[in-house]
C-alpha cells in the first residue's frame, strides 16, 4: 500500500534535523527485522521521541506505527499527520480498543512502537515499564525491539522551553537485540528483562554522548545521579502528589 503521508513527512523531517545541523548517532538499526512484526520499545524524555525511534528503523526499510494519545489526533495539524501514517490512537479510559487495533497491525506484520513508561520522563531516568508491550508481543507472537534514546529532552521536554535552532545538539540512538515474549513466561517477567535491556542501552547511550554540560546553567537536562540538576524520579513524583 502507497505511504502518501508517512514518507513525505520522513523527508520534512530530515530536511529539519539537518536544517537545525543534529549529530546523529545511530547504532543497532540491524536489529530491527526487515519483515514482520514486532514491538519497538523505547524511553520517553522528548516529545519528538517518536520521529527519532522512527529513523532508527529507516535503514531496515520500515515504517513504525506509534501508539499515541488519541488527543494528538484531534488536533487540526498532527490529527491528518497522524491517521495519514497509520498511527494508533490511545483513549486510556477505553485502552482495549487501541490495543485490538495495536494486535492486528503486528499479526499484519507491522512494526508498533510503544513507550512502556506512558509519559516523558521529567528525571531523565527509566520509569516503571507498563506490561502491555509485553502482552501484544506475547499474543501476536513477535519479538520486542528495544531502544533508547539520549539528547533528544534537549530539543523539547516537558517543562524546558523548546530549542529548535541551528545549535548542533547531538542526539544518540542505541537498538538493542530482540527480546522474545514466550507466551508460557509471565508478561510482568517479560516486561522486568525489556526494561533491563533499555536501562544498559540508556547507560551506553549516555556514555557515547559527545558532549557535557557546558556550565552551572546547562546540567537541567542531567539526571540528577549523573551529577545534574533534572528532579529525582522521587522529587517528580512528589510534585506529581502535591
Amino acid at each position: 500500500m502507497a505511504e502518501l503521508v508517512y514518507r513525505p513527512v520522513i523527508g520534512a523531517a530530515k530536511t529539519l534535523f539537518k536544517a537545525w545541523d543534529l549529530k546523529i548517532d545511530c547504532k543497532g538499526s540491524e536489529n530491527i527485522p526487515r519483515s514482520g512484526g514486532a514491538v519497538l520499545v523505547s524511553n520517553h524524555i522528548s516529545y519528538l521521541d517518536f520521529i527519532f525511534d522512527g529513523l532508527a528503523a529507516l535503514p531496515q526499510k520500515r515504517l513504525v506505527r506509534f501508539m499515541a494519545k488519541e488527543s494528538v489526533f484531534r488536533h487540526k495539524i498532527s490529527g491528518p499527520l497522524m491517521r495519514g501514517m497509520k498511527h494508533i490512537p490511545v483513549d486510556r479510559k477505553q485502552g482495549e480498543a487501541a490495543y485490538a487495533h495495536a494486535l492486528a497491525s503486528l499479526r499484519s506484520g507491522e512494526i508498533v512502537g510503544v513507550f512502556p513508561e506512558a509519559t516523558i520522563s521529567q528525571s531523565f531516568t527509566l520509569k516503571t515499564f507498563k506490561s502491555g508491550a509485553a502482552r501484544l508481543a506475547q499474543e501476536a507472537g513477535v519479538p520486542l525491539i528495544p531502544v533508547a534514546l539520549w539528547g533528544t529532552q534537549r530539543l523539547w521536554t516537558k517543562g524546558q522551553p523548546r530549542n529548535f535552532k541551528r545549535s548542533h545538539l547531538p542526539v544518540t540512538i542505541r537498538v538493542g537485540e530482540p527480546v522474545e515474549a514466550p507466551k508460557d513466561q509471565y508478561a510482568g517477567a517479560i516486561t522486568r528483562r525489556l526494561r533491563e535491556r533499555c536501562q544498559e542501552l540508556l547507560e551506553a547511550a549516555q556514555r557515547a554522548y559527545p558532549v557535557r554540560p557546558k556550565g552551572p546553567d546547562d546540567t537541567w537536562w542531567m539526571p540528577a545521579h549523573l551529577g545534574g540538576t533534572a528532579p529525582t524520579p522521587a522529587e517528580v513524583k512528589a510534585a506529581e502528589a502535591g
